[in-house]
C-alpha cells in the first residue's frame, strides 16, 4: 500500500467518526453564506449572510456591502443559489 491509500483511508476513517455537531462547525470561523432575499413589490433585493452553521449574522442592501462585510471580519463569501 502506497503513502496516498494510507492516506485516503485514514481521512475515509477520520470523516465517519465526525459527530453531527461536528459537520454544523465545519467552517463556522472561516466561511459565510450570502444569501439574496427577493422582497416583493418595487422594493430592490436584499441580501442576508448567515454563518456556517446557518445562523443569520446581518442583512445587506446590496451584494458588494454584504461581500465587503464578510471580507472586512477575515470570513470567505459563498453565495448560496
Amino acid at each position: 500500500m502506497d503513502k496516498n491509500s494510507f492516506d485516503e483511508q485514514e481521512t475515509l476513517t477520520l470523516l465517519k467518526e465526525l459527530s453531527i455537531q461536528d459537520f454544523l462547525d465545519v467552517g463556522l470561523h472561516q466561511v459565510a453564506y450570502i444569501k439574496r432575499i427577493n422582497t416583493g413589490g418595487d422594493l430592490s433585493d436584499i441580501y442576508s449572510i448567515h454563518a456556517a452553521d446557518g445562523s443569520q449574522i446581518s442583512v445587506m442592501d446590496s451584494y458588494d456591502t454584504a461581500v465587503a462585510a464578510i471580507r472586512v471580519n477575515d470570513l470567505f463569501p459563498v453565495t448560496v443559489h
